[in-house]
């Protein structure tokens, strides 16, 4: 067991190693004239100004680098889909290298290629039990699921998956169409796109009708044969998800010069924005929408509506109706009195980024807010997520005339504002335990303790096992109370102070997200004469996807002697 805690241990302190001699937070170096911040009053944000800089400050991160496979050659038809979508980690090739774009795609790999590419909001829950043919530990089983809840794909009436079935390309239009609520096109546009029109099935023509008009569709070799019930192969579903994400404005539109163009059906509609995105402000196109109606109410309660139509370019991280409705009413309401105006101006421009950055453009790190503090972004290339504090974005790069809007499942709030003061001064912080901080979720798990020294006879100088746990405060401050036992179990108890996350990459493969963390508090002594002694603590904490995280820490206690332990866990985020 410990020899594989070693293996593990030697991986976590080598990226400890990395981190330690960089524990500052790593925010570019921009003028003096970018860091002056709004204050607190409307008029304050004035934008653009010359106190506040057209481009963002935020911490730089390696740059995605070109894929290439073999077997898709310069001249492939499907290529520029192919590497765009690999060069974003949401197809990969085989182990030989390969991609193999001419095999058919499984129903299971396809959902685990729109696990990938998209954020969609959960629209359904999946029965207690699953699917009766997906084991929990088959390897899309995750991705099934998700598929499923985003409304993208469906089983069959017999409660079956069916994973290994080979998707058609009918089955795929229609899972695209319904995920991204293509739905109730004008059906008479499959007639004069299609010849072999009335080949698509009854059930799927409004689906495909709506992925038409959308230029989701893509028909290789001839642009006006469908194909309905061929099966879709890997080159297929690149092509096909690649459009997807032009239509959601998360990927730019192809060049029209491109062999590729002349197979997408309606081309020319793609290099046409949805209406309203482009030619709308950024208050003008929130207010449009029907998941921004509080965000929009607001922003003209505080009188930042003006400021944010004039001016820019802008990023702003938007909280959807749902994301102000997990805040209770009573505080929803008072922000909108008189005497709270400047806690609710404060809230709003936390929410802004002076410049604009699209989701390809975002880094793990900290971005400089309008408010004046900043917001800590942490990218999961490998599950296309990106989280801003403790929320995740759900809809990213919708367009407007003066900067971009990313769509959050909850509401910001800088570290120093409590929501629980509101009618008083508004500016002291309150302690929310569970949240997340800048550093990560919270989360509870288990460890492997490895003794470095144990003069002080506790089971921390010793081989043990422990139980961990992290408890998030306030945006920066985390208390991590942990057991560890043994022949003298002993109780760690510190108060830590997160840092923000960087990129690490120590062995020059690919980068990904760690965030430090320094304390102190107390290591308590459980046996017959209880001893409490000072405890100091460090570590990093490295996301394992949305629901673990993997923690690799040092904690020395000075209790009789000095006992010193490293523990390496595994945490299930909460």
């Amino acid at each position: 067991m410990f020899s594989h805690l070693h293996r593990l241990l030697a991986s976590t302190v080598m990226v400890m190693g990395v981190s330690i001699g960089a524990v500052s937070p790593l925010v570019t170096s921009t003028s003096v004239q970018a860091q002056e911040t709004v204050g607190g009053n409307a008029s304050d944000l004035t934008i653009p100004s010359n106190k506040i800089s057209q481009t963002p400050t935020q911490t730089p991160a390696p740059t995605q680098g070109t894929v290439n496979f073999p077997d898709v050659s310069q001249d492939y038809w499907a290529r520029p889909f192919i590497q765009a979508l690999a060069e974003r980690n949401i197809i990969v090739g085989f182990p030989d290298g390969t991609y193999k774009p001419e095999q058919p795609v499984t129903r299971a790999e396809f959902a685990a290629i729109i696990q990938k590419a998209f954020n969609q909001n959960r629209v359904r829950q999946l029965p207690t039990g699953g699917f009766r043919d997906i084991r929990s530990n088959f390897w899309a089983a995750q991705a099934i699921t998700t598929a499923f809840e985003t409304g993208f794909l469906s089983g069959y009436p017999d409660n079956t998956f069916r994973p290994n079935q080979q998707i058609t390309k009918v089955q795929a239009v229609v899972s695209l169409a319904s995920g991204l609520g293509l739905t109730g096109g004008d059906t008479a546009i499959l007639a004069s796109s299609y010849t072999d029109a009335n080949a698509i099935p009854t059930y799927a023509v409004s689906q495909v009708a709506g992925a038409t008009q959308a230029s989701v569709v893509v028909n290789y070799p001839d642009i006006r044969v469908f194909n309905p019930e061929v099966p879709l192969t890997r080159a297929d579903a690149a092509a096909h998800v690649y459009q997807a994400l032009v239509r959601q404005g998360r990927l730019q539109p192809i060049a029209s010069n491109l062999p590729a163009a002349q197979y997408i059906v309606g081309f020319a509609q793609t290099t046409t924005p949805p209406t309203g995105q482009t030619g709308s402000d950024i208050v003008t196109t929130a207010s449009a929408s029907n998941s921004f109606t509080v965000l929009a109410s607001l922003l003209k309660t505080a009188g930042l509506a003006e400021s944010l139509q004039q001016g820019g370019p802008f990023t702003v991280f938007a909280p959807t109706d749902e994301a102000f409705a997990r805040l209770p009413k009573e505080t929803l309401d008072r922000l909108q009195q008189p005497e709270n105006r400047e806690t609710l101006i404060r809230i709003l421009t936390y929410h802004v980024v002076p410049g604009q950055l699209t989701a390809s453009q975002l880094r793990t790190g900290e971005i400089n807010t309008a408010e004046g503090k900043p917001v800590n972004v942490n990218v999961n290339t490998s599950e296309n997520r990106v989280t801003v504090n403790n929320a995740q974005v759900t809809q990213a790069d919708i367009s407007a005339s003066n900067g971009v809007i990313h769509a959050i499942n909850r509401v910001l709030v800088p570290s120093d504002v409590s929501l629980r003061n509101l009618g008083g001064s508004g500016d002291q912080a309150g302690a929310e335990p569970g949240r997340a901080t800048r550093g990560g979720r919270s989360y509870i798990g288990a460890a492997g303790n490895i003794g470095i020294t144990g003069g002080g006879g506790s089971s921390l100088g010793e081989g043990n096992f422990a139980v961990i746990s992290k408890i998030g405060l306030t945006n920066f401050l985390s208390i991590r109370p942990s057991a560890v036992f043994g022949d003298n179990t002993t109780v760690l108890v510190p108060l830590t102070l997160d840092l923000a996350p960087r990129a690490a990459n120590p062995t020059g493969g690919q980068a990904f997200p760690i965030s430090p963390y320094i304390g102190a508090g107390v290591a308590i002594e459980t046996d017959n004469d209880a001893e409490v002694g000072l405890l100091l603590t460090g570590g990093l904490d490295i996301p394992l996807g949305s629901r673990f995280t993997l923690n690799g820490g040092v904690n020395a206690a000075f209790l009789d002697e000095t006992d010193v332990g490293i523990q390496v866990g595994v945490g299930f985020n909460f």
